[in-house]
């Protein structure tokens, strides 16, 4: 899972990973959130979703202390990372005032 995880936040686009549980409520309610925010912003943003107890050692490498965690990669960099839920607004703001995109 690590060198797939290196490929994908190395891309030029920016890459924002969801830390997720199914068993965490506010992660359910980031979900829609989340479509939202790719609906909106399309191609300018790859989002993937990773479920922390089938991902034990990313999460950890990765220092995932609760749920859910949403980290932004471009270039392998992390430019932005945040626990908890956020509205679509922040979300979209924070993707774009972060990344050079």
């Amino acid at each position: 899972m690590n060198s797939s995880f290196d490929q994908l936040i190395n891309s030029e686009k920016p890459v924002l990973i969801d830390f997720f549980a199914t068993w965490c409520g506010p992660c359910q309610m980031l979900g829609p959130i989340l479509k939202e925010v790719k609906d909106q912003l399309g191609d300018r943003v790859s989002i993937i979703k990773i479920d922390v107890d089938k991902n034990q050692e990313l999460a950890a490498m990765q220092q995932v202390r609760g749920v859910p965690t949403m980290l932004l990669f471009q270039n392998g960099k992390q430019l932005w990372r945040q626990s908890g839920v956020l509205s679509k607004e922040e979300i979209i703001k924070n993707i774009l005032d972060k990344s050079n995109n």
